[in-house]
């Protein structure tokens, strides 16, 4: 994955260094460079190590819960006239 966002990097960084591309383009090319650069920094900075060293996921499951409160008894909102409005 590193090497394909790499090749992507260098995608991006020829197609601003031609200088033939649109301004909305060069913009969009920029962003992506930024966002892999990030990508990349961030895969850096966690090892394997840490991650097997991470507290293991608990296996937890949604549980269904009684239903005490019936609709049909839920208190009602006072119903407000409209307002009038001028004509």
């Amino acid at each position: 994955m590193r090497e394909q966002l790499k090749q992507v990097r260098e995608w991006a960084n020829a197609k601003i260094a031609s200088g033939q591309e649109p301004p909305w383009a060069w913009f969009q090319y920029m962003k992506l460079r930024e966002a892999i650069d990030g990508i990349l920094a961030g895969m850096d900075s966690v090892t394997t190590e840490s991650l097997q060293q991470s507290v293991p996921h608990q296996e937890t499951h949604l549980r269904l819960v009684a239903d005490t409160h019936s609709q049909d008894n839920a208190p009602r909102h006072p119903v407000e006239p409209p307002t009038r409005l001028p004509t």
